[in-house]
This record gives structure tokens, C-alpha cells and sequence, in this order.
């Protein structure tokens, strides 16, 4: 089952270093599980001056709470870097 993901980063002033301190383990992370089949969209959230403020990603997984392991397990969710997450269910129709 494919699940949408939007996981917005914090808003406080260490929130963009936080970011950048693990973006290379997080992309690391995302492509073993881009390679695997579990992420078959994943990008930033961008605000209108172009910074990154988030995460929006097409997961496929066997339910919801499989969904949130994957996600728990991503190096943003550990370090705090996603501090809001929305969960959900999507079906593609093109």
C-alpha cells in the first residue's frame, strides 16, 4: 500500500543545521530504501525563498504502522530534524 508522507521540519533557529549536520546520512538512508522499493518518491519542502522546510514522501509499506517504522527509523526523525509528520493511505491513479 503506497502512504504519502509529509514531515515538516522544526522552525527554530537550529532547525536548518539540523538539517544539513545529517542530510547525507538521511539521503544515504533514502536511497537503500529507494533501491528496496519502500520510497518511490521522496523530496524537500521548499518555502517561497527556496529553503528547505520539509520532507514529502510515497512510501510503500504493508499498513500504516510499518509506514512509521520506516520513517522512525530515518536519521531526520532520530536527530529531530522532522518535528510534524502526516500519515496517508494513497492510491495513484496516473
Amino acid at each position: 500500500m503506497l502512504f504519502l508522507v509529509i514531515a515538516r521540519d522544526g522552525t527554530d533557529p537550529e532547525a536548518p543545521a539540523r538539517r544539513q549536520r545529517v542530510r547525507a546520512q538521511h539521503l544515504e538512508g533514502a536511497r537503500a530504501l529507494a533501491e528496496r522499493g519502500d520510497l518511490q518518491l521522496g523530496g524537500a519542502l521548499l518555502d517561497d525563498a527556496g529553503t528547505m522546510i520539509g520532507s514529502a514522501l510515497l512510501l510503500e509499506a504493508d499498513d500504516a504502522e510499518a509506514a512509521r517504522r520506516l520513517l522512525a527509523a530515518d536519521v531526520y526523525a532520530r536527530e529531530g530534524v522532522w518535528q510534524q509528520v502526516e500519515i496517508h493511505p494513497f492510491r495513484r491513479a496516473i
